[in-house]
Formats: structure tokens, sequence, C-alpha cells
């Protein structure tokens, strides 16, 4: 079989494709992919929540939960995700409006075995009868894990405020109000919907591995011929989603997190007959715009916004909700009309002067870019998204037609402009603080939608475009063409290149991905940085004035592919540049000079610091699992503090405050650094000089800030209970490695390898408990540790921890009756996982610079481990778990939330309560590096 020349690919790609049509009408890509060593699959319906059943919201969504529960062949309801776990993968699905995604990854020498396994999802599922109750009992944990999800909130009043008889107006997720009933005639339901929705001729299947493109084609014909084709035909409704009163509305709806935002929505036909020209592309790069003279820019330095995107919004077979989402002040809240009548002139400055060839030229030549250079990624990431792309694009566009865009075509884009106009939009407004009058359906949310006043929109009609909004200037960062010098690098690992007291660069030439760009990591340590939760705040507000200050000199540095990232640590505070080498040193440049300017104004101070504090307020929001989850570093770093600490002492900081933290901060500094890619060594050497230069004119050297870690030994089971407004419980029970070293990282990440399959499917599928249930090997500060987590809407803390020792507790008879066939393959599935090949040059740079943070010298660690974890054996984890973790009073630190179901039930307490974390912090014994 020769390879399909119709498939269009980057010259930086060396996998091969071919796309064919089975004989059952299923459309399959095969990716031949022969540096990888993980296969994917990834198998999409064109089926979903618009599919429900009127009477059955959520069956699409059920069904694609009941799939996973056994099939004829397969009977476990255990054994699928049991074995993909096993042989180093993942797996998962998801439902989406007229989509069903289920993809998974696996060591590729079991790629058979495990495709044999997925193809009967789509053959003979069982749907057992049995499973049913506990099934939909898992929909129910879904739907109450985001019951407070703002973006679920919002999105049910946009169902509810569309036209009844499109099915975007139905409740897609499905909870046990929906899916209620007799089990058996639930599951007679399931079966009928299987039946007549999913056929072979509306799916799209994508088989990603190490193997020739023959034998793909093969494994394809021999495991998913079989799967039935109805010669289904696609009818949704052919209504429009807004009847005409629904448009020129306003919404109004109560957020629970602290936001405000306006969102001005225009309806716009289906957008895949424009993929090959990208019109809505090329608006949006105009309307996003963020340097001088842009919409952003302008509503910034009148006081009325924050952030600005446009673009975003729902779409599907015959619609799509175009959006310009603003993040407004409590000013711009105030001067709505003005933001909106702004937003309205700047389209027409697009509609007038925007639509030439040079400005779509600079979109396109991007896009060009990233195709020609495009860089791996992971099996399953490309067999997903390949997948998905086989509804929405020709066959010779599948890898390309992301990034293609032919010309300008000036008919169709004015077309879509003349289409944004007040007649034909609505406007969404979220804060705290507006009038409603009713509550949206199963999230409870309070909105409420007014037709807007004629001389609102007249106003709008009748506009004249304001002097100091501009259109961009030509991009001096864009570059057309780029090529990766071709010298090889002299080091398998990088090395110092540059270092004097108080600093130190490393590097290393990649000479393997074949792209001209490159990662440069500067990490600034001051031990001022975050000696205090007041301290901790300054910085994180530099941090944030500064990425605020930057946007406008650097807006277009980042539209060409030059990307940066200033963000806070434990020890101070970390620079991450990449993008196309031709120019990341003229952006450093620019950066270090603006940083050094440090023009912060009273007017952006009090904005920014608004900010902050806004998010900081809303963690407290946060779904209850997520809160712990922070809580966990919280109480176990030393110099990581709670948000609403932060909050306290950030409310009374000041702008002089800042620039006198500022100046101490730089006062004595330690930099680490990493540079990757397509550097030469003499360019690193210089840059090293420029950067010692600079600094010395600014600060004096020091050493690194400490890291320190609260030592659990010999604390016994530490409780902590963080306060969380919501009805489902949750728990994170921690145990933590008593050293860091290669022996107990092995061991700590074999014991999570080897569980967390078992615990998902005895505590979540078989118990449903909740939808939130996992284990994790989790690092803190180099040392190893282990986690259980759930977040429960049926169980209250005290059985959630009862639950989770029990399991451990029976987990040794479990790991007895394997036999030592399924023991080394479980070693196998682990190491193929930790020594996974570098997808690419972000990930390997992730990689060496992560080592240089463990002080991983050696850039050896992984190898290390390995050699550990093929060490040990059945008893070494048997023992260890018997030792130190068996005895309830063993050393570990359980957080959890107590839901507001669970409140009237016996409390999780003990007499070894965290009750005051800075004492609990300040007098604990501490690891450090």
């Amino acid at each position: 079989m020769s390879e399909s020349l119709q498939i269009i690919k980057s010259p930086n790609d060396l996998r091969r494709y071919q796309h064919l049509v089975l004989d059952n009408g299923l459309a399959v890509l095969l990716v031949e992919d022969m540096e990888a060593s993980q296969a994917a699959a990834s198998m999409v319906v064109n089926v979903g929540h618009f599919d429900d059943p009127v009477e059955r919201a959520g069956m699409a969504h059920f069904l694609e939960h009941m799939l996973f529960l056994g099939t004829e062949k397969f009977p476990d309801s255990g054994e699928y995700h049991a074995f993909i776990n096993q042989h180093g993968g993942n797996n998962n699905a998801w439902t989406g409006t007229e989509h069903t995604n289920f993809f998974f990854s696996i060591n590729a020498n079991v790629f058979e075995e495990s495709l044999e396994r997925f193809s009967q999802f789509f053959i003979a599922p069982l749907f057992n009868e049995a499973l049913v109750d506990r099934e939909r009992h898992a929909i129910e944990s879904e739907f109450s894990l985001k019951l407070k999800d703002d973006i679920r909130r919002t999105y049910q009043v946009q169902k509810e405020t569309v036209n009844p008889e499109h099915p975007f107006s139905k409740f897609s997720v499905g909870n046990l109000k929906t899916l209620c009933g007799e089990e058996s005639i639930l599951r007679e339901e399931l079966v009928e919907f299987y039946r007549s929705h999913y056929s072979a001729n509306i799916m799209t299947l994508c088989l990603v591995g190490p193997r020739p493109l023959d034998e793909l084609e093969l494994l394809a014909e021999q495991y998913f011929s079989k799967v039935n084709n109805h010669q289904l035909e696609k009818h949704y409704p052919a209504v429009p989603i807004y009847q005409q009163e629904q448009l020129t509305t306003q919404l109004h709806i109560i957020p629970l997190k602290e936001q405000k935002r306006v969102a001005i929505t225009f309806n716009l036909p289906a957008i895949d007959p424009f993929y090959k020209h990208k019109p809505l592309t090329f608006i949006s790069h105009l309307l996003g715009y963020e340097g001088n003279g842009s919409l952003l820019s302008y509503l910034k330095e009148q006081g009325f916004a924050i952030n600005l995107s446009a673009g975003g919004g729902v779409n599907g077979y015959n619609f799509k909700d175009y959006n310009i989402s603003i993040q407004l002040t409590e000013k711009g809240l105030t001067h709505l009309d003005t933001v909106i009548r702004c937003a309205f002139e700047y389209i027409e400055l697009i509609k007038t002067q925007g639509l030439e060839d040079w400005r779509y030229q600079e979109r396109a030549n991007l896009l060009n870019l990233a195709f020609r250079y495009q860089e791996q990624i992971r099996t399953l990431d490309l067999a997903s998204h390949l997948s998905i792309n086989m509804h929405h694009y020709d066959v010779e566009d599948l890898v390309y037609g992301d990034y293609k865009m032919d010309s300008l075509n000036v008919a169709e884009t004015l077309g879509l402009l003349q289409l944004m106009t007040p007649a034909n939009m609505r406007i969404q407004i979220i804060a705290p603080e507006l009038d409603t009058e009713r509550q949206a359906a199963w999230y409870h949310t309070p909105y409420q939608i007014k037709p807007i006043a004629d001389e609102r929109l007249k106003s709008w009609s009748n506009i004249q475009i304001r002097p100091e909004l501009k259109l961009p200037t030509a991009n001096p960062f864009i570059i057309s063409d780029s090529i990766a010098r071709p010298e090889k690098s002299q080091n398998k690992t990088p090395v110092i290149v540059s270092q004097e007291e108080g600093y130190r660069i490393w590097h290393r030439k990649d000479d393997e991905f074949n792209v001209p760009k490159g990662h440069m990591y500067l990490s600034l340590d001051s031990k001022h940085a975050a000696s205090s939760p007041r301290n901790a705040a300054l910085t994180r507000l530099y941090v944030e004035m500064l990425l605020d200050y930057l946007v406008e000199y650097t807006y277009q540095a980042e539209v060409a592919g030059l990307s940066y990232n200033i963000y806070p640590h434990q020890g101070g505070i970390t620079l991450h540049l990449t993008g196309f080498t031709g120019k990341q040193e003229a952006l450093l440049s620019l950066l270090i000079n603006k940083a050094r300017e440090r023009n912060f104004t009273q007017n952006r101070f009090n904005s920014i610091k608004r900010q902050i504090l806004r998010n900081w307020y809303n963690q407290t929001r946060a779904k209850p699992i997520s809160q712990i989850f922070t809580s966990l570093t919280v109480t176990l770093q030393k110099r990581s503090y709670e948000p609403s600490r932060m909050a306290e002492e950030l409310e009374e900081i000041t702008l002089e405050d800042l620039h006198e933290h500022v100046r101490k901060f730089y006062e004595k500094i330690h930099l680490e650094g990493l540079v990757y890619g397509d550097w030469l060594v003499e360019e690193v050497k210089a840059l090293g000089k420029r950067l010692d230069h600079i600094l010395s004119l600014v600060s004096s050297p020091s050493g690194e800030s400490d890291r320190e870690l609260v030592n659990l030994s010999g604390k016994g089971t530490l409780l902590r209970e963080i306060t969380a407004s919501h009805q489902d419980s949750s728990i994170i029970v921690y145990y933590q490695a008593s050293q860091s070293n290669p022996e107990t990282m092995a061991l700590f990440s074999l014991l999570n390898h080897t569980m967390s399959s078992t615990f998902f499917h005895e505590l979540r599928t078989k118990r449903q408990l909740g939808y939130m249930v996992g284990t994790g090997y989790l690092p803190l500060n180099r040392y190893p540790g282990i986690i259980f987590y759930i977040q429960s809407p049926t169980s209250s803390p005290l059985q959630l921890l009862e639950a989770i020792d029990e399991f451990i507790a029976d987990f040794n008879y479990a790991v007895m009756q394997i036999t030592n066939q399924q023991w080394e393959l479980t070693k196998q599935g682990l190491i193929n996982q930790v020594m996974e090949h570098d997808a690419n040059l972000k990930t390997r740079g992730q990689r060496y610079w992560s080592s240089i943070g463990n002080k991983d010298y050696d850039f050896n660690q992984r190898e290390l481990v390995v050699k550990e974890i093929e060490k040990l054996t059945r008893a070494d984890v048997i023992k260890f778990m018997m030792q130190k973790m068996r005895n309830k009073l063993c050393d570990r630190l359980v957080l959890f939330t107590t839901g507001d179901n669970h409140r009237h039930e016996e409390r999780l307490s003990s007499d070894n309560m965290i009750t005051d974390l800075r004492s609990f912090k300040l007098q604990a014994n501490k690891f450090s590096y």
C-alpha cells in the first residue's frame, strides 16, 4: 500500500499518513510514527447531546459512560481500564454537542490487544443491567461536581434563552432526575439509543503507532470492520438557534465567583465552510490586538477593562456565536454603553480599513511557519485531534486544516463583518450586583433577559470612529522564514557555559527536533521574595504589574510566535521565553529594558490589585477538591501561603510598598538559567555576560533561596479541615517519603501505578463515592509522596477516610493475588511511562529545567529510578504498606472539607488537628534543599 499523496503534511513531520474507508463505511486515518514509544487510537462518533431524546436529557453522555463497563468479549467492567493502566497507558472520553470521543494510548507492543478490547465498545457492549444504577450515580456525581461552576451555570442560562426548538437548548449532562426509572427500562432505552445512533458511517477512527501503514490497515480491518453500518444520515432540525425576539436582548447573570464581564455575541452561520480562508481568525487577529491603539489598550487607558478576547463562543451544525468578551472594571460596568460603542467602532475600523492583503498575510505567515516547523505532540493527543478533524476538513487537509489560510476572501470576510451589528447581537453581562428575576434550571443561576432599548441600538448603529482607535502597524517580529542551524550538540545533556558568583547558565544545542526555536528559562532567586505572606503577595503583585505593563510593548512579538511568561515560585520568579530564535534575543532585551523601567501607574496598580484580590477571594468558591489541593502545598511548603492570607496583606499594600519591595527583591539575586534549542554555545556565553552585567547594575550576588518542606516523620495522622461552601465533601490523604533518593522515588511511583486503576474501579465505579476519585504520585520539593483523593456528594469525610483506609488495608491481598508475569508487566508499564521519549522541544526543555530545579545535574535521575523499579518485588511493596500505610496512626496528612450534605453526620476529628497553620509550620521539622 502506498502512502496517500492527498494528505498535506509539514516538512518537519516524519510520520506517514493514509486515509481509507472500510467496507462498513467507517472512515479511518492511519498514522505511521516510527519514533513513537506509545501507540494510540481515537474514535469519534457523530452523536452528542443534541441527539438526546427530549425526555432523557444526558442519554448520549450516559451511553458514553456505559460503553466502558464490559463487552460480550470482555465482560469484566474494570478490565479495560486495568489493562490500559497496567501497560503504561491512558484513556478517557467526552461527550459534546454533536460528537462523542473515545481515546487511549498504550505501550506499542500491546497495541493489538488493546484495539481488540476498544473495538468491542462499538460492536458488542453489554449494557449490564446491574451497572445501570451505579453508573447513573456517577453521572449524578459529575453533575454535582460542577453545580457551583460558573461556566456551567452561565451555559445553562444560554440554553434557556435560545430557540427551544433548537437542540442547543437541551440540558447536556444528565443527572438522577433525567435518568430516573427502572433499570431494566433504562437499559432498553440505552440499547435502543445505541442501535439507532451509533453507526460506522458516522464514525471516524484514527490509529497512531510505530508500525508500517499496511500493518495498521490490517489492524483497522481486523478489529473495526464488524462495527455495524446502519446507513445513518444526520438530520438536526433546520431551525435558527435564536428567534428574532431573542436577539437585541441583554442578559444579566449573577456568578458565584467575583467577576465583572460582558460578552457581545453575534449570531453567525456555521463556520466549517470557511476553514480554508479562516475569515474569523483574521477578524479576531485584529479585534484581539492588544498593542497601542487597540480596542483593549483604549479601554484600559479609560479604566474600563482589564482584558479582552475575541472569537470564542459555541458553534455547531448551523450556528456560530462569535463573542467579544471583555473583563470589566467597576468603572467599565458603569460605562457599559461606551465600552460596547468602542467595540462597534473598532469593527467599523476593520470593515473600512482593515481588509488588506498584507494584514491577512501576516497572520497566514504565522500559521504557515507554525505548520512548517510543527512540533510533535503525544500520540494520544494526535489521535484524538485528527479523529475530530475528520469530521470538519477535506481529506487532504486533515493535518493542515488548522493552519490553512489560502488567501483573503474579501466577500466572505465582509459578509461576516456585516453580520456584526446591533440588530444581530445579544449582550451578556456577568456581575454580582445585577438585577435578576428568574433562576435557571438545574444550576439555579439567577438571571434576567430583557430587550435592548431602541435608542441604545440606534446609538451603536450610527458611529464615528474615535481617533485613539488604530489598526496595528506592520509587525517587526514576524519572519517570513527561518531555518534551524545544522550544528550538532557537543553534549548529550545541558552543560554550564557561563558561571560567576550568584549566577549560572546551562546550555544545550538541540540537534534532534530540527526547529529554529529555543526555550530560555531564567530563575531569579531572592530571599526577600516569599519570606512572609506579605512579601509573597507583593511578589505576585509585582509579576502581575510587570506582565500588564509589558503587554503593549510585547504583544506583536507574542503574535509572531515569541511568547513569554513570568511566574512566582517559592524562591523568587522565573521568566520562560520561547519562540523562533531569530528574534528571541530582541524580545529578551525588550523585556529586560522595560522591566527595569517599572513605570507603574496608580491607576493600573489599583486595577491589578483588585483583580488579584478578586482571584484570591474566588479561591474559596472553587471546587472543594481544588481548594484542598491548593491547601496541601500551603500546609507543607514553608514559603507557600493560603490565598486568603495573602489577600489580607494585599488589601493594605500601596504603590510605594510595591516599589520598595521591588528594590529589596533585587538587592541580592541568584540567577539560574537554561538555554535550549537552536542556540549556539558562543551565543549563550555572550548572553551570559550581558545578563551578568545587567545584574551587576542592580544587585549583589546571592545564594539560592531555601525550599523548605514540612517533615511529617513522627507526626502520626495529622488532620486539617478546610472550610468550603459546597454540597460535596472532599478529602486528600497524603503519605510522604522520609528520604529523597531514587529508591523512594521508585517505590512511591510504583505503588501509585499499581494502585491507581484498582482504587478508581473500587471507589468510583463500584462504590460510587464520587466523580473525582483517584491516586497520584506527588513529589514536593524533591520528596516523593502519594495521594488518595475523593470529592463526594454522598459520603462524609469520616466515611471517605474509612473507605480509603479499608482500600489500603485490603490492597496487600490484591498484590498477593497477581501473578509474577502481571507484576513484571505492571513494572514495565511504569518504566515505559517514566522513560517516554520527549515528543518535542518544549517537553525536552521542561524536563531539563525540572532536572536543574531538582539538582539532578547529571540529568539521569529517571534512569536511576528505573533501575530501582526493576529491582522492586511484590514483597517490597507489601512490606512498605504494612509498615508505613496500614496503621491508622501512621505518618500522613489528611486534608478535608465537610459538604453541606454531611454537616449533620459524625464529624472527622482527632486530637492531632492542625488548627493554627502558622504555628504548625513554624514549629515543624523541615526538609531543606
